[in-house]
């Protein structure tokens, strides 16, 4: 998942504040992270940069795990991705238009369609993607619905 918002985000540093680093700082690692607002910010290997992405790219985002796709109705509210030589994680922030309880249901019944090892923890859903990554999804109430924190570690 993590190379899926690398990719997305290339195409659109041409038209974004940029600034280069000197290669060879020995820092490998990728970060990039947006907020609701689409302000993103990215620290490659070779360049760093803050950009405005277009509106309703984090609304109305296309987000998959393992072909499960968000609650209907849910919004992207921020998301960072830090990769490294010992793996990456992503964070992804939501709001669902359900209560807790329902879009714990929702993610747990999806995963299991798919196969996907998911189980209930708590307040959280925790399981394993095919490809062996650890996700935690973490909702509590909020005014109008859930609000949703995912969280995937892989270790490639």
């Amino acid at each position: 998942m993590n190379r899926s918002a690398l990719l997305l985000v290339l195409p659109l540093l041409a038209g974004c504040n940029m600034h280069s680093k000197m290669p060879g700082d020995d820092d490998e690692a990728v970060s990039i992270k947006a907020d609701e607002n689409g302000n993103l910010e990215f620290n490659l290997p070779i360049v760093e940069g803050k950009m405005k992405l277009p509106a309703g790219v984090m609304h109305n985002g296309d987000v998959d795990i393992d072909g499960v796709k968000m609650m209907p109705g849910s919004a992207i509210t921020g998301f960072s991705v830090f990769a490294g030589d010992k793996g990456s994680t992503v964070n992804l922030a939501f709001n669902a238009p359900a209560a807790p309880d329902e879009v714990r249901s929702y993610y747990v019944d999806q995963f299991k369609k798919q196969g996907v090892e998911a189980a209930l923890a708590g307040n959280s859903i925790t399981g394993k993607s095919k490809d062996g990554g650890d996700f935690t999804i973490d909702v509590s109430p909020a005014a109008k619905g859930s609000r949703g924190k995912i969280v995937i570690h892989d270790k490639d």
